[in-house]
């Protein structure tokens, strides 16, 4: 077994209960962890700390502030600063993983707090941060502790780069590929479909330009359905449309994983029209994984995963017009379509957790070189001053 078995602390800054990439990637790579031996502790926000997973321990209740486009659930101040040190010193760990550390968050807040062999993984992919690196003459010199860095894309790189003039080796989110390629067609999903899963009511999601875009390949694809997984609430979206379009949608609210392997399966194409804000994808990932045509905007991360139009295809982002003559042209070319799938689907086997993790094995061996395990750090001045103390 890699390693031998470690005690691994990973840190989620977003809450665990609200659906995102990053709380995906960080619940898969635990479970990965403890399946292969591990001992693992999650620190999470939480709304509600019933139900949750006995490996993570709640970090108390997130506020909601815009981020990024969207709107994070994040912890951050003295009250949380007390619960991760008390987290880090029950822990005993060996090694730290820390998700996101340059924004506002319990990420952060355990970088300043602890010492020893510290991973930092960076997801954020814009060149417009604004609230995610507006402390950062604090957030540098925190940054500069950890032991190694990752990012989950070139892109998330990039910004890393611009913001905090640092560099990190790429090592993309992980996916259970073969949980996907074990899926099964749902009659329900089938046919002319368009798939579409996300936060629906996000704009940055980009449901409205496939709403835009529905008209004209009605006019090419007179039976073709649209298929929408995610949480929200679909009648401000279906009341913003036009009247002979609300009967093409269907909302199937939040779905299982097992659910969610069976829709990629299932739709002729699954369209990812999201217009910015994107790292790398890992919906893309699974989409490919489970055999469904790809149609994505041309967005940094979506086109590096897609191989450059290799395995799915790629749209001018924003763009209506191109979006739905890219999916005409896919529904006039099903052996086209289908071989397109095929390849996307052998593709998708690099992001499964048994490549994925081997990567991410080497870096905590080389994070743990030289390091007894993690210690809390005896400098908190200058964090305290951050955090509105005076010693």
């Amino acid at each position: 077994m890699p390693l031998g078995s470690k005690r691994i602390g990973l840190v989620c800054p977003y809450g665990w209960d609200t659906p995102g990439g990053v709380q995906s990637h960080v619940r898969d790579l635990a479970e990965y962890l403890i399946a292969q031996g591990h001992q693992v502790s999650v620190l999470a926000p939480a709304m509600d700390e019933e139900g949750l997973p006995e490996y993570v321990t709640s970090a108390g209740r997130p506020i909601s502030i815009p981020y990024n486009g969207a709107v994070a659930r994040i912890l951050f101040g003295p009250v949380a600063f007390a619960r991760v040190k008390q987290w880090i010193s029950n822990g005993n760990f060996d090694l730290l993983h820390l998700h996101e550390p340059a924004i506002p968050s319990i990420s952060l807040l355990a970088c300043w707090a602890a010492e020893g062999p510290l991973v930092g993984t960076f997801h954020a992919a814009s060149t417009r941060q604004k609230i995610a690196f507006a402390i950062t003459p604090f957030i540098e010199p925190v940054i500069e502790k950890l032991t190694a860095r990752i990012a989950v894309s070139e892109a998330a790189r990039e910004t890393l780069q611009i913001h905090l003039d640092t560099d990190a080796v790429v090592v993309p989110n992980g996916i259970y590929a073969k949980r996907f390629a074990n899926a099964h067609v749902d009659e329900r999903w089938s046919g002319n479909t368009i798939g579409f899963i996300g936060r629906f009511e996000e704009p940055r999601k980009g449901l409205a330009i496939l709403v835009q875009a529905l008209p004209q390949i009605i006019a090419a694809v007179p039976d073709v359905k649209v298929i929408v997984a995610g949480p929200g609430n679909p009648v401000s979206v279906i009341e913003e449309m036009q009247p002979e379009l609300r009967s093409r949608f269907t909302f199937l609210g939040r779905i299982s994983e097992e659910e969610k392997a069976n829709f990629m399966s299932s739709v002729s194409i699954y369209v990812a029209p999201n217009t910015g804000g994107e790292s790398f994808g890992i919906i893309l990932a699974e989409a490919l994984a489970g055999g469904a045509s790809v149609l994505a905007s041309d967005l940094p991360a979506f086109d590096s995963l897609l191989g450059h139009g290799e395995y799915g295809t790629l749209f001018q982002s924003e763009n209506s017009e191109d979006l739905s003559q890219k999916a005409i042209d896919l529904f006039a070319d099903p052996s086209k379509r289908k071989a397109l799938a095929r390849k996307g689907s052998d593709y998708a086997k690099s992001f499964d957790w048994d490549v994925v993790a081997e990567s991410i094995y080497d870096i905590y061996e080389m994070a743990m070189v030289g390091h007894s395990g993690v210690t809390l750090s005896s400098d908190s001045r200058a964090w305290n001053k951050l955090l509105g103390r005076n010693s």
